[in-house]
């Protein structure tokens, strides 16, 4: 558990707060690219780490994200017109370009010069993997893009979406580094009795519900091994935790195969929209082949796995209609009676309230990772406040890793046993 003075400090995001600060150190995903593929087009409306914000593609395709409101009067310029590369407020027309600066101020009069001193927000904007990514804080540092494999392989090896999510974003983070939860909250039934492949193998997924935990450090986070009982052997299903909020799915496998080297593999992001809601990325991964139509459709955004959301990717199945929960389903299909895993996810992780009070938790050894993580954070940020930088913010390098599922000898520490699966260099 964490005392109540370490949560505040764990989930509180807005400016000026300890862990707001070190989210601020890094590109985040902000907007998916097809969001702000038109030129002039219209405002999307954005907020992220409690700032409200607006972005645009302006005529010449730049893209910017401003501060939301207006610096004279602090309307919104999400009613703003985007035309002739720049922003302009609806209400006494001033304009503003990518940049920040004002370049029109009609209601002023025309021999005036206060337009050149008057300069909104502006953060630093960059496009890589379909994502439009934001840099949110001090102008002086130069971070660098996390170098993520997805993020550089072909369109067709790749699928990028997002959705909302109502609870804080360290909550929604611990659900994706919590491998014992798959035993249970993502379980069919059928999984209670032995299963086999359509080739006859067993897969280890269903088996030891027990994992033990093994947690290293890395330059980027944290690499998260939990193993389980596999005969004569352990299967080692490998996560990976990466600064400030991204984390890697292993893929599942069975005794037909020995470890993932042909693997896809899959993973999220939990970025905050404020100190209640998220933002939740997923992305799915075919670094040796291109995806299928039929796995495309799978992971499509709108009616596959990582949905069904709407338009404006909220999902259809949420808290105001208790994620579809069936009964009948949850008696007879499912563990849970709601359909799909990041409905089951995120049933479990905003009944927890807004922001989850860790100080009435009771933890334990199937913990072990949800522990490191919460002090990794801690660590990171703390050292950010005496003046230690994250070198993982300067270093994008170090993203460029992969989660892995194998079956090893007992006698194998798995950051060996898999040290070639993990690498995507």
């Amino acid at each position: 558990m964490l005392n109540k003075e370490d949560n505040e400090l764990l989930t509180r995001v807005g400016l000026g707060t300890v862990m707001g600060t070190l989210l601020r150190r890094f590109w985040l995903p902000a907007l998916l690219e097809e969001e702000l593929k038109e030129k002039d087009g219209a405002p999307v409306r954005l907020r992220l780490l409690g700032e409200d914000l607006v972005a645009f593609c302006d005529s010449d395709g730049k893209l910017a994200i401003l501060d939301a409101y207006c610096p004279h009067r602090r309307a919104h310029l999400y009613f703003g017109r985007n035309e002739e590369c720049g922003i302009r407020c609806v209400y006494h027309g001033w304009k503003f370009d990518a940049s920040g600066q004002c370049v029109d101020m009609p209601s002023e009069p025309p021999e005036s010069e206060f337009k050149s001193r008057v300069q909104t927000t502006s953060y630093p904007v960059a496009t890589l993997g379909g994502v439009v990514w934001i840099y949110m804080g001090p102008s002086d540092l130069k971070p660098e893009l996390p170098d993520f494999e997805w993020a550089r392989v072909s369109a067709a090896r790749t699928v990028m979406t997002k959705r909302v999510q109502q609870c804080n974003w360290a909550q929604a983070v611990e659900g994706g580094i919590d491998s014992s939860h798959i035993s249970y909250l993502h379980r069919n039934l059928v999984d209670l009795k032995p299963q086999k492949s359509a080739a006859g193998h067993r897969k280890y997924s269903s088996q030891d519900r027990s994992p033990v935990f093994t947690i290293k450090e890395t330059d980027y986070g944290l690499l998260i091994g939990a193993s389980r009982k596999a005969g004569d052997e352990l299967y080692w299903r490998v996560t990976q935790f990466l600064a400030p909020c991204w984390t890697m799915i292993p893929p599942i496998i069975g005794d037909e195969d020995r470890d993932s080297s042909t693997a896809g593999y899959a993973g999220h992001a939990w970025v905050p929209i404020d100190d209640e809601n998220t933002w939740t990325w997923s992305f799915n991964c075919s670094p040796h082949k291109d995806f299928t139509k039929a796995e495309r459709e799978r992971f499509d955004p709108h009616t596959g796995m990582w949905g069904p959301v709407d338009d404006t990717y909220r999902p259809q199945w949420n808290m105001a209609n208790d994620y579809g929960l069936d009964r009948d389903m949850q008696k007879n299909v499912n563990y849970t009676g709601i359909k799909g895993i990041p409905n089951q996810d995120v049933a479990v992780q905003e009944s927890m309230g807004p922001i989850a009070d860790r100080s009435k938790e009771m933890l334990g050894t199937s913990d072990k990772a949800i522990i490191a993580y919460r002090q990794h954070l801690l660590d990171l940020a703390n050292a950010l406040a005496h003046g230690q930088e994250p070198k993982a913010a300067s270093d994008g390098t170090c993203y460029s890793v992969r989660s892995a599922s194998l079956l090893l000898q007992k006698d194998v520490p798995f950051e060996e046993g898999a040290k070639i699966l993990l690498s995507a260099k």
